[in-house]
């Protein structure tokens, strides 16, 4: 289930980027935030437990929408945009959390 739904402007140029090794497909000058909440319901991995993130202000004012690139590099996803080939971690590279059976 996508957290969000393309109403309008169907028609820019597709492009793809690869968020945690998978490609996700986005249109171009969608950020990053767009391009993740219109394939899924969450954003993020929480770097401080193994809750999910989707986001809170959705303007560049919070610290919620933070995702990284590959090198480790921290992004604003609701201010970035996708550009095509971006490889995107939803989860800080050195954070790791137990998975709870």
């Amino acid at each position: 289930m996508s957290r969000f739904v393309r109403l309008g402007e169907t028609d820019r140029p597709g492009l793809t980027v690869h968020v945690d090794g998978a490609p996700v497909a986005a249109l171009e000058g969608d950020t990053l935030m767009v391009a993740l909440l219109s394939q899924g319901a969450a954003l993020r991995q929480s770097e401080f437990g193994p809750e999910k993130r989707a986001g809170f202000c959705l303007m560049g004012a919070c610290q919620d929408c933070w995702v990284w690139t590959e090198s480790g590099d921290r992004l604003r996803a609701c201010s970035t945009l996708a550009a095509p080939g971006q490889r995107i971690l939803t989860s800080q590279p050195e954070a790791t959390w137990p998975t709870h059976a």
